[in-house]
């Protein structure tokens, strides 16, 4: 199944996501169309040319006329919605995501989905301390990494359809986890460096750090501007795994802690050779 022959496109979710998967879906040469709570939302993304055509209501014209979906929706709203309005769906159709957790969500979704439409589930590791689809940039994904997290109940083809989707989005890799192996994935390379951004941002109320801090702090904190109502609903979905990654990195600070405390220089130093050691991986 090529993606060239999923023409009409929608967009279940017009923030920061789905306005930039509509972006680069448009410039492609793809029909998009949204749905969004917002009317001003639709306005703003019509008249910037990000999408042809939407709604701020469940149209069913939209939803049956759509080839594939894309939903960009929080966990909680996305399986709500399948449950109320999959009815309309096209036979044949394929849905994806953007969701930051799979095990609490794919398995539910594939359960309650008609057997003529297929969910096949993706994570794109791209995103940007802003909201709202007037922020939307398609450029973000470009050089970033892209999920796909099949179970056995989708098909090679879904699969192959899903992957492809990732490519001409621009992703630099595409890889494929189970449900399972994303999420303690993603507990520790997502949701555990915003725990510990968060935990540096709360832990002093010295508003004068401003004026004396360095890139190594802005860096660290980058991400501590935070969607408080999503990241506490991913937290609490994936909450076994992340509280798993938080005792062993609170382990191995407070090793960290001890060799200070004992003055073993050599100790220290080791880690921070093991730790140039194993950053260099992620350099590109």
């Amino acid at each position: 199944m090529e993606w060239i022959s999923k023409s009409n496109i929608l967009i279940v979710g017009l923030g920061l996501l789905g306005g930039s998967y509509a972006k680069a879906l448009k410039r492609l040469g793809y029909h998009v169309t949204a749905l969004a709570r917002r009317q001003e939302t639709i306005d703003y993304a019509v008249a910037h040319g990000i999408i042809d055509e939407g709604s701020a209501e469940v149209d069913p014209a939209l939803v049956g006329s759509a080839d594939a979906v894309i939903f960009a929706l929080y966990p909680g709203v996305f399986k709500d919605w399948i449950r109320d309005n999959q009815q309309l769906l096209r036979s044949g159709a394929l849905l994806t995501d953007v969701t930051g957790v799979k095990r609490c969500i794919v398995y539910d979704i594939q359960a309650m989905l008609r057997p003529d439409v297929e969910f096949i589930a993706a994570h794109p590791m791209a995103g940007r301390e802003v909201y709202g689809v007037e922020n939307s940039d398609d450029r973000m994904f470009h050089d970033a990494n892209y999920i796909v997290t099949p179970t056995d109940k989708n098909s090679e083809q879904a699969v192959e359809w899903c992957k492809s989707l990732g490519r001409i989005l621009g992703f630099r890799r595409i890889s494929v986890l189970s449900p399972e192996e994303h999420d303690k994935m993603i507990g520790f390379l997502s949701q555990l460096t915003h725990c510990i951004a968060v935990s540096l941002m709360t832990c002093s109320d010295n508003r004068h750090l401003v004026d004396y801090t360095g890139d190594s702090f802005r860096d660290l904190t980058r991400i501590a501007r935070i969607n408080d109502a999503m990241w506490s609903e991913l937290f609490m979905l994936n909450r076994d795994d992340l509280l798993e990654q938080m005792d062993l990195f609170a382990a191995e600070f407070n090793e960290l802690r001890n060799l200070l405390a004992e003055g073993d220089v050599e100790g220290m130093r080791e880690k921070m050779r093991l730790s140039t050691k194993r950053r260099a991986y992620f350099d590109k």
